[in-house]
């Protein structure tokens, strides 16, 4: 009868991780069934797992800003012209979030660094908390491909009984801080224009 080796300590680790690995896949490789990773920059996509009702929605903003104040009025507009009373609360919920980011490295004021008031802000804004102002960018020595200020919209709608999301949309347009508004109402006009059934199509950017 042959004899049975004993197997080193390190040898049954290193098999225990290799089994882990093969037998457990990341989460971002798996992806979330249902959830999409956004469309692509100048694009805008709608998911309308049922069509907005007509009743009072209230828009609220995920971050108040000048830019998000502003649009948030053009989607007020457009939902009242749906027949939706709109108002900051009751009814069903629409969190708007609106970002604009500057990667490219350029020399205006508080382009791309983490904290200040961004280009857009007007005197008189609501102060911003101050961050560290760490450079965004890569840190291995090599320049990165230039990318053009980017503003992005998310609109979702959900119940206040039970958060049952209704409806989503987001969109994009590479833009400068000062066309940052215009570019906004674009992407919110061609979101509501088809806000019925779910497509993904062209954000309606100015040039």
């Amino acid at each position: 009868m042959p004899l049975a080796l004993p197997i080193p300590a390190s040898l049954l680790a290193s098999l225990a991780f290799v089994l882990a690995l093969t037998t457990a896949t990341p989460l971002s490789a798996q992806g979330i069934p249902g959830v999409s990773q956004g469309p692509r920059l100048g694009e805008m996509e709608i998911k309308a797992f049922q069509k907005i009702p007509k009743t009072k929605v209230a828009v609220q903003l995920t971050s108040d800003t000048h830019l998000s104040r502003e649009l948030r009025r053009q989607v007020m507009v457009r939902l009242s012209q749906r027949g939706n009373e709109v108002g900051f609360s009751g009814g069903n919920v629409m969190r708007m979030d609106v970002t604009f980011f500057d990667l490219s490295g350029g020399g205006g004021r508080g382009q791309g660094m983490i904290g200040g008031q961004p280009d857009y802000a007007p005197p008189g804004s609501n102060p911003r908390m101050e961050l560290p102002s760490n450079p965004i960018g890569r840190r291995d020595g090599l320049a990165p491909a230039p990318a053009g200020p980017t503003l992005r919209i998310t609109l979702t709608l959900y119940t206040v009984d039970g958060g049952k999301v209704l409806w989503t949309a987001t969109g994009s347009c590479t833009t400068q801080a000062e066309k940052a508004e215009r570019a906004g109402v674009a992407i919110i006009n061609r979101i509501f224009d088809n806000a019925d059934r779910s497509m993904t199509g062209d954000a309606g950017c100015p040039f």
